[in-house]
């Protein structure tokens, strides 16, 4: 309790700073090279390269002089720069290109793990949490290298001669380049904008404080109880906000008092989203809580409390304000939703609201529920958006799972050691999978777990899942399987795709992908391979319920942002009305029918809007690609041929999927499976 006060102070002095005047956050202003300099500039480079590409010359003078401000010169010294700099031969422009590569990997490889280090007392489960880790772990070592790279011209060498292609012209060209080409373009990404350190510190500030907030949300299951004082989850139970709450409600589906469980995590999840929930409650196990009646008692004496007050909103509004900071000094994204999809996801915000509603309002969300509701034997409840049944570890209870994953992975470094067994079941040769696997490290995460990978070669990424005193439990496992599909990924693109500026795949949703495929493989490792002959058509309905209630829950996300640029000046209590009122309005337009329910807010649980903005979208996107991908695979090696789809790294989406599967990324695959999946299958579901 004694974190609690100096926590909340740090959030309300963010906001405060946050809403101070942004004057104080800017540089000088970018793009002041005149048009008639530039044109004189570009005439001058061509005559002195009468064989050049015209064309580099004209895009990497303009895009130069787009972030050209009075401190780095007069009009005179940027067309000496450019003169002097441009590398005017493909093999000069090459030797370049090598040379940038080079100094990049060092330069990001060490600055990503100076930030990993400094975090880690963060994010690890390493014992209290106190006022000096929250300030370490907020510092970006990194903040002034963009500014630095400016200001030493080294970015203006790379504004001139790699030229920066929108996703369009990517999407165009793309088809032809060479491998070479593309990584040149990645090149021409480098810079696309020009962030004052200033501001990128603030958004570190404020991305570690709301990470830590997340990570620190608890809820202790052994001390809810209903209105008649009964209590249902171990003594000593603690789950985090939303993975652990919505995980728990999966795991009851096949058991005795499994349904009071789940409406009771329910009405705890209505809580926290209203923010009627008792500050004391929070990650504190000294008294007891009824969420139906929102009491609170300590022993048997009931007692009075303060709800949380909007904190979870605070953090949300301070996320998008830091990250709105960043819009003026980004020419090519003007604003956070246009470079999280066309930048970062290479997939614009409307094509993936449209891909999303063709799947949620698709007349097979109602043939699945059908079943489910036929199988569960009693009507729809909301929360039933994360039916378990489907999967093959239904029939097992969560005890037995607990108890064959703590038997073989009793520490963090069991798990460890096992890894280069797990992939060789997975299909890598012992060769490969040993070369992987000493790549990769395991952590004891404070939070609910995430994958880390290098930055550079002779670093190692680090998975990180929860693993309790006792050793590890099935949700930690299945978490940890899922993130080691994050480190190979992360581990294959680093070492193995052919240029450093090509590494990684095109966005989340493909390392989502890679993740999902080796956590549906999370059984079989276990040894607890099922002998369905249904079992393909029970994963493709699985699969599709759960990406139907993640794209909800990403339209949900998708709808804020838009309205918080319209609301700038919005209120942490103007931005809950909104968020619960968008909840709703998404569940009545695409949920209401299927559950028979209309106004539920809980698809505004998931703690990605508040500490991950627009990350969302990853998964159902990252499940659309692991549908076509394993539809692709079928029989073949998973290995081999997730190998051969990663090695072609961070080109664009539709690309790299034409590439993997010879199509882009559809829907329609997964509706079609989906038929088949409830013809074939809608008589086994007593």
């Amino acid at each position: 309790m004694k974190r609690i006060i100096p926590f909340f102070l740090t959030i309300l002095m963010i906001s405060i700073m946050l809403s101070c005047d942004r004057q104080t956050l800017k540089q000088e202003t970018m793009g002041i090279i005149q048009d008639t300099v530039i044109m004189e500039t570009i005439s001058g480079l061509t005559d002195k390269y009468p064989c050049a590409d015209t064309f580099r010359i004209e895009r990497g003078v303009t895009q130069a002089a787009k972030f050209w401000t009075n401190a780095d010169g007069s009009k005179e010294d940027f067309a000496e720069f450019c003169m002097k700099n441009f590398a005017a031969t493909d093999e000069e422009q090459q030797l370049l290109f090598d040379k940038l590569s080079r100094n990049f990997e060092i330069l990001y490889g060490y600055f990503h793990k100076m930030n990993r280090t400094l975090t880690e007392p963060l994010h690890l489960d390493t014992g209290p949490l106190s006022e000096i880790d929250l300030i370490f772990g907020s510092y970006s070592p990194s903040a002034h290298l963009y500014e630095d790279l400016f200001k030493n011209k080294i970015a203006f060498i790379t504004l001139l001669n790699f030229p920066f292609y929108s996703l369009a012209e990517k999407n165009e060209n793309g088809k032809d380049w060479s491998r070479l080409e593309w990584a040149y373009a990645r090149m021409g990404d480098v810079f696309s904008q020009r962030v004052p350190p200033a501001v990128l510190q603030k958004v570190s500030e404020i991305s570690t404080t709301v990470d830590n907030y997340i990570a620190e949300y608890n809820i202790m299951m052994g001390s809810l109880t209903d209105s008649e004082g009964r209590t249902y989850f171990p003594e000593n139970m603690k789950l985090i906000t939303h993975w652990g709450l919505r995980d728990e409600i999966k795991s009851n589906y096949s058991q005795p008092e499994g349904l009071e469980k789940q409406k009771m995590i329910y009405q705890v999840m209505l809580r926290i989203i209203d923010q009627s929930i008792p500050e004391k409650v929070i990650n504190n196990d000294a008294y007891q809580w009824d969420p139906y009646n929102n009491k609170v008692l300590d022993g048997e004496k009931e007692i009075t409390f303060s709800a949380e007050p909007d904190t979870r909103y605070v953090h949300f509004l301070n996320s998008y304000k830091s990250l709105r900071e960043i819009d003026p000094y980004s020419p090519y994204y003007s604003d956070y939703i246009s470079r999280k999809f066309d930048q970062e996801m290479e997939i614009s915000q409307r094509q993936m609201e449209e891909l999303f509603k063709s799947l949620v309002s698709s007349p097979q969300t109602m043939k699945v529920a059908e079943m489910i509701k036929t199988r569960l034997g009693r009507e729809f409840q909301p929360f039933d958006i994360w039916y378990d049944g489907f999967k093959p570890r239904s029939t097992y209870s969560p005890e037995k799972l607990d108890e064959i994953v703590n038997k073989k992975y009793p520490s963090k470094d069991a798990f460890e050691k096992d890894i280069p067994e797990i992939l060789v079941k997975l299909g890598f040769s012992v060769n490969k999978a040993i070369e992987i696997s000493s790549r990769i490290t395991v952590d004891a995460a404070r939070g609910a777990g995430h994958a880390w990978g290098a930055a550079m070669r002779g670093d190692k990424a680090h998975l990180r899942t929860r693993i309790g005193k006792d050793g590890m439990d099935y949700k930690g496992y299945n978490i940890a399987i899922h993130e080691l599909g994050h480190n190979v990924e992360q581990t294959i693109t680093l070492y193995d795709v052919d240029y450093y500026s090509l590494r990684r795949v095109p966005n989340t949703g493909f390392t989502e992908a890679v993740a999902f495929i080796f956590q549906t493989k999370d059984m079989e490792l276990l040894g607890l391979k099922s002998e369905d002959p249904n079992l393909q058509h029970w994963k493709n309905l699985d699969l599709f319920w759960g990406v139907y209630e993640i794209m909800g829950v990403s339209l949900v996300d998708m709808e804020v942002w838009k309205w918080l640029y319209t609301n700038p000046d919005a209120t942490p209590a103007q931005l809950k009305k909104k968020v619960i009122e968008t909840a709703k309005t998404v569940w009545n337009n695409y949920f209401s029918e299927v559950f028979g329910v209309t106004d539920e807010p809980v698809l505004a649980i998931y703690s990605h809007m508040i500490s991950y903005p627009l990350y969302l979208s990853a998964y159902p996107l990252g499940h659309l690609i692991e549908f076509q991908a394993e539809e692709y695979i079928g029989d073949k090696n998973i290995a081999l041929e997730l190998y051969r789809m990663l090695i072609a790294g961070s080109i664009t989406p539709q690309h790299w999927m034409k590439n993997a599967v010879g199509k882009e990324i559809s829907v329609e695959p997964m509706l079609k499976a989906v038929d088949e999946a409830v013809e074939n299958c809608k008589d086994l579901i007593n």
